[in-house]
């Protein structure tokens, strides 16, 4: 018989070890995951579908309260959700259905996820479907919660041929940033985790994107870091810090998560060293996959984000899209509110305060 339930905290190392040893099991969907948002404002949904006492499924939701009092009502997120075996449509069918059971308890609008599945599984789509879930139109770039394109790795090869497979500039600017004295070392400690920051927003500022504040790297710091589920790098030059990565990992998977480089020393090419020691960090906590995370779906040269896409090509990783944004909609009006309305509401207040509308965020 199935069931499904929220764990509570005494279940926090069997839910993980489930999330952990799963095939579709991603840091994002693990209990400490979920505490890091939990210091952001959103409360951890750690919802279970079991068998007889098994575990056959998880889905971490995420819920966050509208911000309308009047309407008491709530949206749910599972980022990379759900950890269960996609070609089983009867554990999907169990899930979603008590996904949905507990959206009624919580007054969500909707449910949101972006699954961890390619978008060649159309079987998989096909049961989304089934189950009343629609496709957002994100676009090709990063307008989606979670990158729709990634590059992916497969470095179980040994060294010298995953070094072979390179592009010959990425494996010569490995080797140059190398003779030139770049080192990379794990931060020894927190204390480090503003060294790390400041870059970041160093970076920020060079290229136009905005940053989470410094707790929220606290937080992750504090749940991941200190739990072994990531590693901060950093890139010594000449006794300074010029190059900064987080990387996380999970079962045999590794992410390469957040990456900043100062404007100095450019030329010595830190940013190819550091991808490179962190792929062979992934290979020694027994990972078979490394994942680049996102770039842009826009393949056009021109576009501002090929850049991105060229240095993460360069190491000979797999592009991958993502099956993308759905969402299973509970209360239709309420979701065309908080959809449509909403952010013209927004976009309305802040034009007659004289905010700048010119830049997003989550």
């Amino acid at each position: 018989m199935f069931t499904t339930r929220i764990m509570d905290s005494k279940d926090r190392e069997r839910f993980d070890q489930f999330v952990q040893s799963h095939p579709k099991g991603h840091f994002l969907q693990t209990w400490e995951w979920g505490l890091v948002k939990q210091g952001m404002g959103w409360e951890p949904l750690p919802m279970v579908l079991e068998e007889d006492g098994e575990i056959r499924a998880s889905l971490l939701i995420l819920k966050k309260r509208v911000p309308l009092p009047v309407l008491n009502t709530s949206i749910f997120y599972s980022p990379r959700g759900p950890v269960v075996d996609i070609d089983n449509p009867q554990l999907c069918q169990e899930l979603f259905e008590g996904a949905e059971r507990l959206a009624r308890q919580h007054r969500a609008i909707f449910l949101k996820i972006d699954p961890d599945v390619p978008i060649t599984n159309l079987p998989f789509q096909h049961t989304l479907t089934k189950h009343n879930f629609r496709r957002n139109d994100t676009g090709l770039d990063f307008e989606g919660v979670q990158p729709a394109f990634v590059f992916r790795l497969d470095i179980t090869p040994e060294e010298e041929q995953l070094l072979a497979n390179m592009h010959g500039k990425t494996r010569y600017n490995i080797r140059l940033s190398a003779k030139k004295g770049v080192t990379i070392r794990a931060a020894y400690g927190k204390e480090e985790l503003p060294v790390f920051y400041s870059i970041l927003k160093e970076t920020a500022e060079r290229d136009r994107f905005l940053i989470r504040g410094y707790e929220y790297f606290e937080l992750m710091w504090d749940q991941l870091v200190e739990k072994g589920l990531a590693q901060i790098f950093l890139a010594d030059f000449q006794g300074k810090v010029i190059s900064g990565t987080l990387a996380l990992k999970l079962g045999n998977k590794a992410w390469y998560l957040y990456g900043a480089s100062s404007n100095e020393y450019r030329n010595v090419m830190p940013n190819y060293l550091i991808q490179w020691e962190m792929i062979r960090w992934a290979r020694t906590q027994g990972c078979t996959l490394y994942d680049f995370r996102g770039v842009s779906g826009d393949l056009d040269e021109n576009n501002p984000l090929y850049g991105l896409y060229r240095f993460k090509k360069g190491f000979n990783g797999e592009l991958t899209e993502f099956v993308g944004d759905w969402d299973r909609v509970y209360s239709p009006g309420l979701y065309l509110l908080w959809t449509r309305v909403l952010p013209l509401y927004r976009k309305l207040v802040r034009k007659r305060s004289g905010m700048d509308t010119s830049r997003g965020g989550d």
